[in-house]
């Protein structure tokens, strides 16, 4: 079986010429290897293949076939680092509490322990009839978040 510490080592190297980093790593029982990787501006396809072939160049496949998938994480795969999250501010996210609270908000400001969303509510006029749109904003624990997921808007 490869060993998933070489390819990450491999990846690290590739990845250091352009301020990249380790998304997520995965070799299977039939030696399928997905790698995914980013960069904090977005990964262009000419590093992804700079990669790929650092890491192809760097096992062997004399003595172990393997599969290779050099990819980016993408839009549906849920934020895992604070470099994810820092990447991603200014969009609109989905934000699972363990509690099972659903929140949903601009991804504004993201801290050492913590991130914080805004959104828009329409709240009732404290002094008449009608409803007045207030901004919010909440501070959200890493440790309290199930998921975080970007919103794609179309």
């Amino acid at each position: 079986m490869i060993d998933i510490r070489q390819v990450t080592e491999l990846c690290e190297t590739a990845l250091a010429d352009f301020d990249g980093f380790v998304v997520d790593i995965s070799v299977d029982a039939a030696n399928a290897i997905t790698i995914l990787v980013d960069t904090d501006e977005g990964i262009t396809i000419d590093q992804l293949k700079s990669v790929s072939r650092s890491v192809e160049s760097g096992l062997d496949r004399e003595s172990e076939d393997f599969m290779l998938m050099v990819s980016s994480p993408g839009v549906a795969r849920p934020l895992d680092s604070m470099r994810m999250y820092r990447k991603n501010i200014g969009r609109d996210v989905k934000v699972k509490i363990i509690d099972g609270e659903t929140l949903r908000g601009k991804l504004i400001e993201v801290q050492a322990e913590a991130f914080v969303i805004q959104w828009s509510e329409r709240e009732p006029k404290p002094i008449g009839k009608g409803k007045v749109t207030v901004e919010k904003t909440q501070t959200i624990r890493y440790d309290q978040v199930r998921e975080t997921k970007i919103q794609v808007s179309l």
